[in-house]
């Protein structure tokens, strides 16, 4: 589990997160969502560390993020698997080499050892005989799926996946949306999604935060995003014209 507590953000005197506390439940696709300038990827950089906030706690587990040493925090890394918005592959390597980076650059494990958690992890996203494909062979599914091996070859704590159904067709960003949530079951992971996609929301949106101009406007579930009156919520969520289209067909099963 990690606990935001009251946490704020600013740049250059712009405050870009304000007050925001919840929760991210292990076990759970937890989706963090808004619109661009909302404030939700610069919330995933400040629980990953990359940003100092100025005010509130970050807490991992029972560990408050802020009272981390150096080696705490190298260990709480080792714990963290990340799937970038563009998937972040080497171009240079294979996606055997990709997926084994992580256990190469952080452990002392034979390279025997991490060859073989890598294809457990490419098995696990069904990648079998891909091992010495270039990222440049690769769909944009494929190199998802690539991605979230390489996130999950080191057993981690903890996913964080930002915009991962980015640049995909919907039927393959269903595939990833079902897969990350497969794993996070599995595994018992606690994780974090970054989205805009109201698919997302409505297929893997067991826990949803809200924000608007860096406030937590609402949290809840995707069963109840459909019942709520905030008003900030309804406009964004049925913005989407793909969601209109569709939502007659799933709004009776999300409601009942």
């Amino acid at each position: 589990m990690i606990r935001i507590n009251n946490i704020e953000k600013s740049f250059e005197n712009t405050v870009v997160l304000n007050g925001i506390s919840t929760r991210f439940e292990k076990g759970k696709t937890n989706l963090i969502i808004g619109q661009s300038g909302s404030g939700k990827t610069v919330l995933l950089k400040c629980i990953l560390g990359l940003f100092n906030i100025e005010k509130g706690e970050i807490i991992f587990e029972n560990t408050t993020l802020s009272s981390m040493g150096s080696r705490a925090r190298s260990n709480l890394r080792q714990d963290i698997g990340m799937v970038f918005q563009g998937s972040a592959l080497f171009d240079s390597m294979n996606v055997e080499e990709n997926v084994m980076f992580p256990m190469k650059m952080f452990t002392k494990k034979s390279n025997d050892e991490i060859l073989e958690r890598a294809n457990i992890a490419l098995k696990r996203v069904d990648l079998i005989n891909s091992n010495f494909k270039l990222a440049s062979e690769l769909s944009g599914g494929m190199k998802k799926r690539v991605a979230i091996a390489r996130a999950i070859i080191m057993n981690p704590k903890y996913l964080f996946c930002d915009e991962p159904n980015s640049g995909l067709d919907p039927r393959t960003s269903i595939l990833i949306d079902n897969l990350i949530q497969e794993i996070t079951k599995e595994f018992n992971i606690t994780t974090v999604i970054n989205s805009h996609d109201m698919n997302s929301v409505m297929e893997i949106g067991e826990k949803i935060v809200f924000l608007e101009e860096g406030l937590k406007k609402w949290e809840g579930t995707n069963k109840e995003i459909f019942k709520t009156e905030n008003k900030s919520v309804t406009k964004f969520v049925y913005s989407s014209e793909l969601f209109k289209k569709i939502r007659k067909v799933y709004l009776k099963d999300y409601i009942n």
